[in-house]
């Protein structure tokens, strides 16, 4: 079948301690502490990788500062991880690491990596609602939940530029069998992995000559994950990227966070579930980022009395 899902990623980063706090209080797991480097892992076994001095292994940052460095693809056997390094192979050097990744680069300019999936199983699921003729929690009042753990990397967005876009996309479609779920002519190109029932596994944004990273979403088991998840990183002092909201595109609910390491990291949770069947969709304009978003007048001052 090919690419399953997302197995790891490394960012090149300037502060390591803050990038450890940022991630512990994110709700990953810390496997591996180094004065230089650190590896975060999710709950199914995807590895967030941090590295001061990440060698001559990874391609050239893109931007300045903290960012994105390389994506590990996970593929579902050797014989369609020997067939996908062949193809990227074709028009781009791979290389071979000792630890069973092949490292290439794509048209842009980011690390990609592939290497055999390892999923670890897990049972999760959001805390049971209750609606006239659909009841699903008897006598048992909701409890907070004690710590959000996301259970996986569901999806990355990076930025490139929209000079050679199409070669960008290319590489992902032709080369490694993304398929496109959402075309927006004027912004990107949502794709899912061959492997992946989310409506999408990854977005290529196009910016004007700008190529960095995005951001990287995990997915929460449910909806009070997102919120709680949110509420706990500005407790803990960190900022909010964008207000709580439901997307249009993959109507995933979504908390977005700034991140010390580069971008932004998501919340994620209930995003479409789509199968071969599902049809590309060509948008001539950008339909709107959310379906709905938070609002309040809380803040605002109270009425003259």
């Amino acid at each position: 079948m090919g690419i399953q899902r997302i197995e790891s990623v490394t960012y090149s980063i300037d502060d390591l301690g803050e990038c450890v706090r940022f991630f512990d209080d994110f709700g990953l797991f810390l496997v591996e502490k180094s004065d230089e480097h650190a590896v975060f892992e999710t709950l199914t076994g995807q590895t967030l990788l941090l590295d001061t001095e990440p060698g001559p292994r990874l391609p050239a940052p893109l931007e300045e500062g903290p960012t994105l460095r390389e994506v590990v693809w996970g593929v579902d056997t050797h014989e369609e991880l020997e067939r996908l390094v062949a193809e990227a192979g074709k028009d781009r050097a791979v290389r071979a690491g000792a630890d069973g990744v092949h490292h290439t680069v794509d048209g842009t300019g980011f690390g990609v990596g592939l290497t055999v999936a390892r999923p670890k199983p897990v049972a999760a699921a959001p805390h049971p609602a209750n609606a006239p003729g659909a009841v699903s929690r008897w006598n048992t009042p909701l409890e907070p939940i004690p710590r959000v753990r996301p259970l996986r990397m569901c999806h990355v967005a990076l930025n490139i530029p929209k000079p050679g876009k199409e070669e960008a996309i290319a590489f992902y479609t032709r080369r490694l069998g993304f398929r496109p779920t959402d075309v927006v002519e004027p912004m990107g190109v949502f794709m899912r992995a061959p492997g992946d029932d989310d409506q999408h596994t990854m977005l290529l944004c196009h910016r004007p000559d700008k190529a960095g990273i995005n951001h990287i979403a995990y997915e929460v088991p449910g909806f009070d994950d997102v919120i709680q998840g949110g509420n706990h990183m500005i407790e803990r002092g960190w900022r909010e990227a964008r207000r709580l909201g439901r997307h249009t595109v993959g109507s995933n609910v979504f908390r977005f966070v700034h991140a010390p390491c580069g971008g932004r990291v998501e919340y994620a949770a209930d995003m479409d579930r789509v199968d071969d069947t599902y049809e590309t969709r060509v948008h001539e304009t950008t339909p709107p980022h959310h379906i709905w978003a938070l609002r309040t007048n809380r803040d605002q001052d109270a009425p003259a009395s």
